[in-house]
């Protein structure tokens, strides 16, 4: 009997794409843009630390077309709710499976004309809820504080506060220019929400003030134990002398 031999149709194999950790550019043109980068990254994770699906990254590689490692932008903030706070190479769309909530570009001399082309028709396009420019020195936007919220797949610019402020509905905060620094002001106590290094100094400070009171308590009630003492120490005095003129 004749053996016949079959062969399982071959799968094609997917080429292993790679995709680029970095772009080689700087974070920011100059370090006023690097520090406004920095202070806005930093106070964003603050505010959400206690929410586990909220994920802030900043100067990260955002890739959008899977199979294409040419499709990308490198956002200098983002905000995507609904995924793990996980530490993150470069954010995949295809495999996070969600946009950003919101998108923040610090523009400069070479990227104003980008961020307000390209990259808010890119982001509009990606279904990003809401999208900020802020220009750290006023020198390339008027106003220098921009935002954009998506309506029915529209961009519609957002209207700034009689205190050139703006109100995300998605992040919940209200996004106030102050210097050159973007401050996040959180809406229920109309504080400034501190960088993480803010916290830090602040946690620090208000321990060593703690200290200090502990120890100030500490030196009063001494005091108060030895005036205490002196005074028992005086009456017992008194009675003695007050015994010994009765006995004369």
């Amino acid at each position: 009997m004749e053996k016949i031999i079959t062969f399982a149709p071959s799968i094609p194999v997917k080429p292993d794409i790679h995709y680029p950790e970095s772009d080689g550019q700087p974070m920011g043109e100059t370090e006023f843009h690097i520090t406004a980068i920095l202070h806005l990254f930093q106070s964003l994770r603050h505010f959400f630390q206690q929410a586990e699906t909220t994920y802030v990254a900043a100067d990260m590689l955002f890739y959008y077309e899977e199979g294409n490692p040419a499709a990308f932008k490198v956002p200098d903030v983002f905000v995507v709710k609904g995924i793990s706070k996980q530490r993150r190479r470069v954010y995949k769309l295809w495999q996070e499976r969600a946009a950003p909530c919101a998108v923040f570009e610090i523009t400069s001399a070479s990227t104003w004309l980008e961020d307000l082309g390209g990259k808010r028709a890119l982001y509009e396009k990606l279904g990003v809820p809401e999208y900020f420019l802020f220009d750290p020195l006023d020198e390339y936007l008027s106003p220098r504080l921009q935002g954009f919220r998506l309506v029915n797949n529209y961009y519609q610019p957002m209207t700034l506060s009689a205190a050139g402020t703006l109100s995300s509905q998605e992040l919940g905060v209200i996004l106030q220019p102050r210097g050159e620094l973007l401050r996040i002001v959180d809406p229920v106590s109309q504080e400034v929400v501190p960088t993480l290094d803010e916290a830090v100094f602040r946690a620090r400070f208000e321990t060593e003030r703690a200290q200090a009171e502990a120890e100030r308590a500490e030196i009063e009630a001494k005091r108060a134990d030895t005036a205490e003492a002196e005074l028992q120490r005086l009456r017992a005095e008194l009675d003695q002398l007050r015994r010994q003129a009765g006995e004369l």
